[in-house]
């Protein structure tokens, strides 16, 4: 599988989780059950984002003329939680 398709897969799951959490609220289901979905999805999202950032900061280190993206990926890369 390339990079890209599974940044889209997990892209999908992403958006099918999402999309539980609006039925879960149209059902009026328990608020603990809901955040425990809302929290998987942040941590899912903070997942992919880190591994897009990573990804990106090995491309940009191949040409120098991307130095100052470079730099600005790293320091996303490391400040995100």
């Amino acid at each position: 599988m390339t990079d890209k398709q599974t940044i889209a897969h997990q892209l999908n799951r992403i958006r099918g989780q999402i999309d539980g959490i609006a039925n879960m609220i149209d059902e009026k289901r328990d608020c603990i059950d809901v955040m425990q979905q809302i929290l998987a999805v942040r941590s899912a999202l903070a997942r992919l984002g880190k591994e897009y950032l990573s990804k990106e900061a090995v491309q940009c280190s191949r040409s120098a003329k991307n130095y100052g993206k470079l730099d600005m990926l790293l320091k996303q890369l490391f400040s995100l939680e």
